[in-house]
């Protein structure tokens, strides 16, 4: 049905047949670039929605195997970014409800089957989740880009599959994670157990709600563990549909428990359960503060934070302007700038500082702005009235401050969260633009003269996330991926993300890795068994 659905949504987009470039880097985030005829930008924000093409099962609690309403009976709506239409009422997590699930995960790890079985049958499952996700691609894509206002193109194409990927990534090293025999000073056997931790407590954000969920789940269910996990009462729609796909995949009750709710109730409630024995959370800094003070005043319970980030884009001297601009375009404004690895401190060195400007300016002009179910929009609406606002507050800021507004700064439309892009340039490094985390469509674009310099400046902020990289200079590049204090650098290419790559931050941008093997670390304790020898052998 969806499929169908879906073939007529794309008979009735409005795009007759725009230029197109399209391209998937390396199982990397999407690259499309859609421009008007005769070079004419295009917005098309529609006055009405298209309907989107999925129904909506799942707005229960999913504890123990089963989808609940809350024990208070209590709702929250989540709301259509693209009108501030409500979509649904989903059921409001608190303190009870965190106690059911955590007590159903104790329960299933401690008693039930999961980390008992093989890895190669916990294997299984984790591929046949993966299968049917594959499966259902077109729907949860569809519930993605109307709860958080994404382009469908870019969650169905690229999200969805990536969030494949990595369960069958996952699935992957389930039997493949061993200790050691270790020599030791005596007559001793020595081994190290590599055990799960036992309950997870995770927390996702509302801007990739479904890919860091995958981020979260592959690893811990890999690793044997149990899991609570809490959506962002912005975007609860899709986690509770995958989740219902591990179900009919044969996950065991109790083993992925999936809450909605609020921070201050049901998230504060999971970051201070004392039976709880893992926190991972994805967010803003401040907020990854208080997780990491809730684990402190509980159980010492060990957290991996994936936080805030002010990430540097630095175009050298001698990089390919074009292709510097088209990337450090898509570094910031990709899904509608609201990614905490944005590019929004795009560094250009003097000598091309004018030129590499009027090309940002034209690429933001010609950005396809619309609703995100739209073929070919590029940027969808931000995800709600807040953060809408929050972003022309930062706008106002960088004209107040002196920047130059090259394009953009204004809403699109009456209805709904549409904003143009907007470029800045001449700003400086004290103003707010070039400070804070916007997590909007705003490109601050700053001057530079010498690689010592930008070195300097890129690395004077709390945060430390991930940069890019644009220069064709072997030397430059080694000295800039060396001397820049983030978790990622990208050189001549941005948003490059792959289930193998570990992803974090320095600084006030995380704590740990996710992605990749490193992610394991995070689920597992480490035993060291010793057994006295009597008259071995060799040692």
């Amino acid at each position: 049905m969806a499929s169908r659905m879906l073939s007529s949504l794309r008979s009735v987009s409005s795009f007759g047949s725009p230029s197109k470039r399209c391209s998937v880097l390396h199982s990397g985030l999407y690259y499309c670039w859609v421009r008007g005829i005769n070079g004419v930008a295009e917005s098309v924000a529609a006055d009405e929605p298209i309907i989107p093409p999925v129904q909506i099962d799942h707005t229960q609690l999913l504890i123990n195997g089963d989808f609940v309403d809350a024990a208070s009976g209590k709702t929250f709506s989540t709301f259509d970014p693209r009108s501030g239409d409500l979509i649904a009422n989903v059921a409001e997590a608190d303190r009870e409800d965190v106690n059911r699930a955590v007590s159903a995960a104790r329960k299933a790890f401690d008693e039930g089957p999961w980390p008992r079985m093989t890895a190669y049958e916990r294997s299984r499952i984790l591929l046949r989740c993966a299968d049917l996700l594959e499966k259902h691609n077109d729907e949860v894509a569809a519930l993605e880009t109307w709860d958080s206002g994404k382009p469908y193109e870019q969650a169905a194409k690229v999200e969805v599959p990536m969030v494949t990927r990595v369960f069958r990534y996952y699935a992957g090293w389930a039997d493949k994670i061993h200790g050691l025999t270790v020599p030791a000073d005596g007559p001793y056997h020595v081994q190290t157990l590599h055990e799960p931790i036992g309950v997870a407590g995770q927390i996702i954000p509302w801007n990739f709600p479904l890919l860091i969920y995958s981020w979260k789940v592959g690893p811990a269910l890999a690793c044997g563990n149990t899991v609570v996990l809490k959506t962002s009462e912005q975007t609860p729609l899709s986690a509770l549909y995958v989740s219902k796909l591990f179900l009919e995949a044969g996950l065991p009750p109790g083993v992925l428990n999936v809450i909605s709710g609020f921070g201050p109730t049901a998230g504060a409630a999971l970051c201070s359960h004392m039976d709880v024995d893992k926190l991972a959370f994805t967010g803003s800094s401040s907020t990854g503060k208080i997780v990491l003070g809730l684990s402190a005043q509980s159980n010492l319970k060990p957290v991996t934070l994936e936080l805030g980030g002010k990430s540097p884009f630095i175009v050298c001297k001698d990089a390919d302007i074009d292709a510097a601009a088209e990337a450090a375009h898509s570094a910031l404004f990709f899904n509608q700038g609201q990614c905490c690895v944005a590019g929004s401190r795009t560094f250009v060195h003097e000598s091309i500082y004018d030129e590499f400007v009027e090309k940002a300016k034209e690429l933001a002009a010609k950005r396809v702005v619309g609703d995100p179910f739209k073929i070919g929009v590029e940027q969808g609406p931000q995800i709600d009235s807040v953060q809408f606002e929050k972003i022309l507050r930062y706008i106002r800021s960088g004209v107040e401050s002196g920047a130059t507004l090259e394009t953009g700064g204004q809403r699109i439309g009456s209805k709904g969260y549409y904003m143009r892009p907007t470029v800045f340039s001449n700003v400086e490094d004290d103003m707010l633009i070039a400070k804070d985390e916007i997590f909007g469509p705003v490109q601050s674009i700053l001057k530079f003269k010498d690689l010592e310099e930008v070195i300097r400046r890129a690395n004077a902020t709390p945060y430390g996330l991930a940069a890019g990289v644009f220069t064709q200079n072997i030397d430059y590049a080694n000295s800039l991926t060396r001397a820049l204090r983030v978790g990622t650098v990208w050189i001549n290419c941005y948003d490059v993300f792959d289930a193998t790559i570990p992803f974090g931050g320095y600084k006030m941008s995380g704590q740990g890795r996710v992605k990749g093997m490193n992610s394991l670390s995070n689920y597992l304790q480490v035993k060291a068994a010793v057994t006295p020898l009597n008259n071995p052998a060799w040692l």
